[in-house]
């Protein structure tokens, strides 16, 4: 898989580009997530569904914010804040901080393999996430070119548009499956101060039904704050 910088620097350039799968020439699938939890057989009953559906049951919901993310951090949650590089999160209290390639800051479960959340960023000349085109268009090539291995089969199950303090942030779900073993996980993008950040909450797909809620938590809490000149 190319270097992530490359590979997202590729849709910075050119984000209304076809997006191609890798699997079959079939796009990655998308079903609308329901906020409840849903089992695991369940889930994957849906995606089989959907595979014969194609990625025609996209569903866009777009969320508007108050202009604040709420200041209390809730219980059983840290803030991590990043005043140098400009963005802030929260994350599970029981996680530890480590080293993630090519990432600026990361925190992980002390336990449990495939459980963390990471943050990265880029130059970027854009000035809004909206810049680099349609939502799904950019989120389809975004999981399938950037996430996604050549082993792994996408399947993208939510889009959310949300904006506050008037930046705009899109979060999305999605599984990378491969022979033996599955990765859940939500992605939330934004562009400011010059940059193209990203956030990626992930966990076992088996645990998912479980940590969903949690997880989502971690990723509609990223923001983006203004460096000072």
């Amino acid at each position: 898989m190319a270097s992530l910088q490359s590979l997202i620097s590729k849709q910075l350039v050119a984000p209304n580009c076809t997006v191609t799968a890798r699997l079959n020439g079939a796009p990655p699938s998308v079903v609308n997530a329901s906020s409840t939890e849903a089992s695991s057989d369940d889930k994957k009953v849906t995606k089989r569904r959907l595979a014969l559906l194609g990625a025609g049951a996209l569903s866009t919901v777009l969320l508007n914010s108050r202009s604040a993310y709420a200041e209390e951090v809730p219980k059983n949650y840290r803030s991590y804040v990043d005043a140098n590089d400009g963005y802030s999160y929260l994350y599970p209290a029981d996680w530890r901080d480590f080293d993630f390639l090519g990432h600026d800051s990361a925190f992980k479960d002390r336990n449990v393999q495939l459980q963390s959340v990471r943050v990265a960023f880029i130059p970027t000349q854009k000035t809004d996430i909206r810049d680099l085109g349609p939502m799904d268009e950019a989120i389809f090539n975004l999981v399938n070119e950037v996430y996604a291995a050549p082993n792994q089969i996408p399947t993208i199950y939510e889009m959310q548009e949300r904006t506050v303090d008037g930046r705009n942030y899109w979060t999305f779900e999605y599984d990378l499956e491969a022979p033996g073993y599955g990765v859940s996980a939500f992605a939330t993008i934004a562009i400011g101060n010059g940059r193209y950040y990203t956030l990626i909450v992930t966990a076992n797909e088996r645990r998912w039904s479980r940590l969903r809620n949690k997880l989502k938590v971690v990723a509609d809490s990223f923001k983006i704050s203004d460096l000072n000149a």
